[in-house]
């Protein structure tokens, strides 16, 4: 079993979700008491969201890349970024390290093709959504991504970080990420991307007729499948 790097902290409730789910994943493959080999450094949620409000992105970097510097002397044999809308600065993460940084947008882009999709819809901040680079970085892989109307990015934003990175679920909030998502089912979408990890705890798959595309939680088995391979 490979020891799995992990650089966390963007939101705690996201850094404890991806602890959860790559533990269970591995009792569930191969049972009796195992658990998963992993080395986390978890940064300073408010202090990089900080350098983002003000489009510090070389400063993003330089903690993000000094944390997953860390978790490389601690032995990791390959890196996850626990989070969506930090992997703006992942190239320069990667450049920053050894071993190899496995990238959330190929992950998902990879399980919407082996879906048949060729339209995938993103769900993430405002920040994700109003940029290109998670959107371009899953293009490359030959599918259309569309994000939903700017007129929803403020209420998106507000649930995730009044209601979800403290671990609250309205339901109301609910319903109105439900009925979004059919809002871009009819404007053509073939999937939606959950591109923020703390979406996974507020929409599940039971609540759309859409596929959904639950980025922890693909982003988990497909760190499971190399270290366990």
């Amino acid at each position: 079993m490979q020891t799995i790097g992990l650089v966390g902290g963007m939101s705690w409730e996201s850094s404890a979700a991806y602890y959860d789910l790559l533990n269970r994943g591995v009792e569930a493959r191969l049972g009796g008491l195992h658990s998963a080999k992993t080395v986390m450094a978890s940064v300073e949620f408010a202090e990089v969201t900080a350098l983002q409000l003000a489009e510090d992105w070389d400063g993003v970097a330089e903690v993000v890349a000094a944390a997953a510097q860390s978790v490389e002397r601690a032995g990791a044999e390959f890196l996850l970024l626990c989070t969506t809308t930090f992997h703006r600065v992942a190239e320069q993460v990667e450049a920053a390290i050894e071993i190899p940084l496995l990238h959330l947008a190929d992950v998902v882009a990879e399980a919407g093709k082996a879906e048949g999709v060729e339209s995938m819809a993103l769900l993430g901040t405002q920040f994700a959504m109003s940029r290109t680079f998670f959107t371009e970085r899953i293009a490359r892989h030959g599918l259309e991504v569309v994000v939903p109307e700017a007129q929803h990015h403020d209420e998106l934003n507000r649930i995730i970080y009044d209601e979800l990175v403290h671990g609250r679920i309205v339901d109301d909030s609910r319903k109105y990420v439900v009925s979004l998502i059919d809002e871009l089912w009819d404007a053509g979408a073939g999937g939606v991307i959950l591109g923020c990890s703390e979406l996974e705890l507020l929409v599940k798959q039971a609540d759309s007729d859409l596929p959904v595309f639950p980025c922890t939680t693909l982003h988990v088995e497909a760190a499971l499948d190399r270290a366990l391979g």
